[in-house]
């Protein structure tokens, strides 16, 4: 009884905000549509691996493999003393790294990748039938439906998700309806490490729902797939400053400018770009992060803005879970958004620059 009363007082005024309302785009969204020019980019990741022990192996994100409608691979070029260096990929969730690997008598690994690609913005109108319908292949949409180690789809997760949008039929309406009660009822939380883990499970059977883009967005994904509705995370990084929010943009060193998104598809529109942990960054960081703050204006433009458009100043890497990489002696990793490196004595932390150090650098690039 508990749990149900919690679900019903708590998301109930979220959900009801979706009934009977078509998702529509702010006019700051609609205007990405009538000017979008693509934008070119490039990164430039240096790794470097301190005190090597053994063989020392490397992995390291690159763009997207797979062009949309609103990115574009340019290649990736690298340079470094590895024995080994090659693009590995896992088509299941569209991973592209680069692997190196040094032998034990290294004692400087040095890696550094060059990625090219180009972005411009995105917006999807639900206000109105699409000018040219969509179809995502089955198999796809089925790849989007499934758990995760970290975003189960049963149990609390499908409680939750069946609270949010119990009496709402249509799909649209009940991404919205998850959407906006993530952007009520969570928080982000400063303390957390990097992107956060997106252990859903953990963060509806505690009730603590602060964290950052990778728990909140998750959280999202793991909702929608509940309810049957594919959804998925895109991991990536900022590479340029914001137009709109000073606090959405990053350009220059963006080592640690990492953000995950996420999407959901909608049948005839294809997927659908949402990011309602960006909500919560622009009233923290932008509106005191007080309780009052979704009523401020910027925190009621990225609310409106960011259910159905993304800005570009964003480098995608891929949607990975569960990504194992090839030829490590460890555990898969949760998602693939940070370089990653092995020794013998393990896998480092790629979050602790004392033991693995890492930058990347971006810049738009001219004509």
């Amino acid at each position: 009884m508990e749990r149900r009363a919690f679900l019903k007082s708590s998301l109930g005024a979220s959900a009801a905000l979706a009934l009977g309302a078509t998702p529509r785009l702010g006019a700051a969204a609609e205007s990405l549509t009538a000017s979008n020019p693509w934008r070119r980019f490039e990164a430039v990741t240096r790794v470097e691996v301190a005190n090597p022990t053994g063989i020392t192996r490397v992995w390291v994100p690159v763009p997207l493999l797979t062009d949309t409608e609103y990115f574009k691979r340019g290649g990736d070029t690298w340079t470094g003393n590895a024995a080994v260096t090659r693009v590995a990929k896992d088509p299941r969730y569209d991973v592209g790294l680069v692997y190196a690997e040094w032998s034990a008598t290294e004692k400087s690994p040095i890696l550094e990748i060059t990625s090219r690609f180009a972005a411009r913005d995105r917006a999807v109108d639900l206000s109105k039938p699409p000018a040219k319908p969509v179809r995502e292949d089955r198999a796809v949409l089925a790849r989007y439906l499934e758990p995760t180690k970290l975003i189960p789809t049963d149990g609390i997760v499908l409680e939750t998700a069946q609270g949010i949008t119990q009496g709402i039929t249509a799909d649209a309406d009940k991404a919205r309806a998850l959407y906006e009660w993530i952007v009520e009822n969570t928080f982000r939380d400063p303390k957390v490490r990097g992107c956060g883990l997106g252990d859903i499970k953990t963060m509806l059977e505690t009730r603590y729902f602060g964290g950052k883009c990778a728990d909140l967005n998750a959280l999202f994904v793991g909702l929608a797939r509940a309810v049957r509705i594919p959804a998925r995370d895109v991991y990536g990084a900022r590479c340029a400053e914001s137009v709109e929010f000073k606090s959405l943009g990053k350009a220059g060193d963006i080592s640690k400018a990492q953000h995950c998104r996420a999407e959901f598809y909608l049948d005839g529109y294809g997927w659908v770009p949402v990011d309602p942990a960006d909500v919560r960054k622009v009233i923290l960081e932008e509106g005191g992060g007080l309780p009052s703050g979704l009523a401020y204006p910027k925190a009621q433009r990225a609310r409106t803005k960011l259910f159905g458009a993304w800005e570009m100043n964003w480098l995608a890497y891929n949607y990975g879970h569960d990504v194992k990489l090839p030829n490590s002696t460890e555990a898969p990793v949760p998602f693939l958004m940070y370089p990653q490196a092995e020794t013998a004595e393990g896998r480092k932390d790629s979050l602790d620059p004392a033991t693995f150090k890492y930058q990347i650098t971006a810049r738009e690039l001219s004509g």
